[in-house]
C-alpha cells in the first residue's frame, strides 16, 4: 500500500493542456492551494492561446500558478508535432521538472511529454476522461494504447468508469485518483442563484420561455441532436402546457437543425441562441427546469457538473462518463438509451409533468456535485503527483519507445 502523508522536498510539477478554457484556470487554482500546502510548486503550460474547434474567447485572466504558452501566436489546429515536440522538449529542458501531469494519450504535447519523461526519468502523470465505452474498441488499438499508460506513473480520471478503464489498460488501481473533470461548483451556485433573484429581468434580456429543457452542446454528430428533437417533437404529443426547448450551442449541424425544426414546426418552442462564452451560461442555467445530455459518445459531459451546480435536476445519457457518478435514478434525474426516442420522450415526460418535486431534486444534484469540485481536483492531482514521485515507474518497454517515437513524427 502507498503513502502519500510524506511531503515532499523540491517539487515543481508541470500540468499541460492544449488550450486552457475558463474551468482549467479554476482547477489551477484549486490545485495550487495544495501544492502550496506542500512546499511545492505548480507550474501550468498551454500549448496554444486559440483553438478553432471551440469558440471560447481567449483565456487571460489571472491564474495563481506560474503559467507559460508554448504558441502564443498560433492557432492549436494549425500547428505541426513535431514543432509541438520541440517546444515540449525545450521548455521541460529548461524547466526541469520533477513530475509532468498531461491531459490524455492521444495529444501530440501528451505524447512528446511522456516522451521526454521516459528519457530523462521524470514520472508523468495520466489526466483522462475516456471510458470503454465512449468509443468502439479496437484489440490492437488497445493494446498499444496499453503500453503508453503502462508508462505512466499514476493517474487522475474522471470518475469510476475512468479508473475502471484505465487500470484495464494495465495501471495499478492504486495508482489511479478520481475527480479530474471538475468544474467552479461555487461560480454557477451563486450566479444562477443571482440570476433567479433577477429572473423578470434576465428572461426578458435573453428572450427565455418560462419553462424549458436546456442542452449545451455542440453541434456534432455525436452529441445527438436529431434524436433529442424528434423525442422532443414526441413528448409534446397530448401533453398539456409542455416546456419548451433551448439547444444551447453551434457547429456544423446548425443549418441542418434549423431545417428539422422547421420541418417538425418547432419554431415557435424550440430556442437556438448559439454559443455563449462562460460568463453568460449561468444565465441558461440559472432559468432553466432541467438540463437534457443526450449523446451518444461523451467522456464525461462537464454541463452536467455546471447544470447540478447551478440547481438543476438532470437527463443523461448513458453513454456520457459522468452517468455512473451524478445520476441518481428518480433523486436528481434519470439516465436514458440515447438511441431510444421514446424513452428519452418519457423521461421529458416524467420530469416536467409527473409529479416530480423539482426544487428538491436540484437541492440533491447540489449535494451530489459538492465533493466533485475543483478543490477535489487539486487534492487528488497532489495525491498523483507525490504518489508519481515516490513510486515512479521504471518502464524499459521498446514497443513503447518505439510508439512513442513514431507519435511525435507524425504529421
Amino acid at each position: 500500500m502507498m503513502t502519500l502523508g510524506v511531503p515532499l522536498k523540491v517539487m515543481r510539477v508541470v500540468v499541460m493542456w492544449p488550450r486552457f478554457g475558463p474551468y482549467h484556470l479554476a482547477r489551477l487554482n484549486a490545485a495550487d492551494m495544495q501544492f502550496q500546502e506542500h512546499d511545492a510548486k505548480l507550474l501550468a503550460l498551454e500549448t496554444a492561446r486559440s483553438e478553432a474547434t471551440y469558440q471560447w474567447d481567449v483565456v487571460d485572466e489571472p491564474v495563481a500558478v506560474e503559467r507559460h504558452i508554448l504558441f502564443p501566436e498560433s492557432d492549436y489546429c494549425d500547428l505541426q508535432s513535431r514543432e509541438i515536440r520541440a517546444m515540449v522538449f525545450e521548455y521541460f529542458a529548461r524547466i526541469k521538472p520533477r513530475a509532468v501531469a498531461v491531459c490524455g494519450w492521444d495529444f501530440p504535447e501528451s505524447v512528446a511529454a511522456l516522451r521526454w519523461c521516459r528519457r530523462n526519468g521524470v514520472p508523468c502523470i495520466l489526466m483522462s476522461a475516456s471510458t470503454h465505452r465512449d468509443a468502439k474498441r479496437y484489440f490492437w488499438k488497445e493494446w498499444l494504447k496499453g503500453r503508453l499508460v503502462r508508462c505512466f506513473s499514476a493517474a487522475l480520471v474522471a470518475g469510476r468508469p475512468q479508473k475502471d478503464y484505465v487500470t484495464k489498460l494495465g495501471m495499478s488501481p492504486e495508482r489511479v485518483f478520481t475527480g479530474y473533470d471538475a468544474v467552479d461548483n461555487e461560480y454557477f451556485s451563486c450566479q444562477a442563484e443571482a440570476v433567479r433573484a433577477n429572473e423578470q429581468e434576465y428572461r426578458a434580456r435573453y428572450g427565455l420561455p418560462l419553462r424549458y429543457f436546456l442542452s449545451s452542446n455542440r453541434f456534432i454528430p455525436v452529441k445527438n441532436l436529431f434524436r433529442l428533437l424528434a423525442a422532443y417533437a414526441k413528448y409534446r404529443e397530448g401533453i398539456t402546457d409542455p416546456w419548451d426547448l433551448v439547444l444551447l450551442g453551434d457547429g456544423e449541424l446548425m443549418p441542418q437543425m434549423r431545417q428539422s425544426i422547421q420541418d417538425m414546426h418547432l419554431q415557435e418552442c424550440v430556442v437556438l441562441p448559439g454559443f455563449k462564452q462562460y460568463d453568460e451560461l449561468p444565465a441558461y442555467y440559472g432559468l432553466a427546469s432541467c438540463l437534457v445530455l443526450a449523446s451518444t459518445s461523451e467522456t464525461w459531459g462537464l454541463v452536467v457538473n455546471e447544470a447540478m451546480a447551478s440547481g438543476l435536476p438532470v437527463l443523461v445519457s448513458k453513454a456520457c462518463g459522468c452517468c455512473d457518478d451524478l445520476v441518481r435514478e428518480g433523486q436528481n434525474g434519470f439516465s436514458f438509451d440515447p438511441l431510444d426516442i421514446d424513452e428519452m420522450a418519457e423521461k421529458m415526460r416524467v420530469i416536467s409533468h409527473g409529479g416530480c418535486d423539482l426544487g428538491k431534486m436540484g437541492q440533491v444534484s447540489r449535494d451530489i456535485i459538492a465533493p466533485w469540485g475543483c478543490d477535489n481536483f487539486g487534492r487528488n492531482l497532489w495525491k498523483a503527483a507525490q504518489c508519481a514521485v515516490e513510486h515512479p515507474v521504471r518502464n524499459r518497454d521498446p514497443i513503447a519507445s518505439i510508439l512513442l517515437r513514431v507519435l511525435t513524427s507524425v504529421r
